[in-house]
């Protein structure tokens, strides 16, 4: 399937810049495999963002990052399918460490006091 550049004008496209400079760019659906770069050329769920009655300040979106190798082959995505599979994996086994770490907290009300007041060195 041809790919092109994130579609900004779509109503599921979403870019925010955090306080440390980092930007995330991605499709809301996860629809843009290759996010932050591109998207499917024909995707399903493309829609207009529908902006009527809204002022625009200064603030300008940041520039797409330079693409890495690999997009064109699959490689690049089959590398960031490996890493959500593997979260995916470990996803229950972290909800359960903090559903345990939350139990202990609920049986032993005051230990989070001492953790909120221990001195730190």
């Amino acid at each position: 399937m041809a790919r092109m550049p994130m579609r900004q004008e779509c109503k599921h496209f979403e870019s925010r810049t955090y306080a440390n400079g980092e930007t995330v760019r991605k499709c809301d659906l996860d629809l843009a495999p290759e996010a932050p770069w591109r998207c499917p050329d024909r995707c399903p769920a493309f829609e207009p963002r529908m902006d009527a009655g809204w002022t625009y300040g200064s603030m300008v979106a940041p520039k797409t990052p330079q693409e890495p190798p690999g997009l064109d082959d699959g490689s690049a995505a089959a590398i960031l399918d490996e890493a959500e599979e593997h979260l995916n994996s470990i996803g229950m086994q972290v909800m359960s460490e903090v559903h345990a770490e939350r139990q202990r907290q609920a049986d032993h009300p005051s230990s989070g006091w001492k953790r909120l007041f221990r001195r730190r060195d």
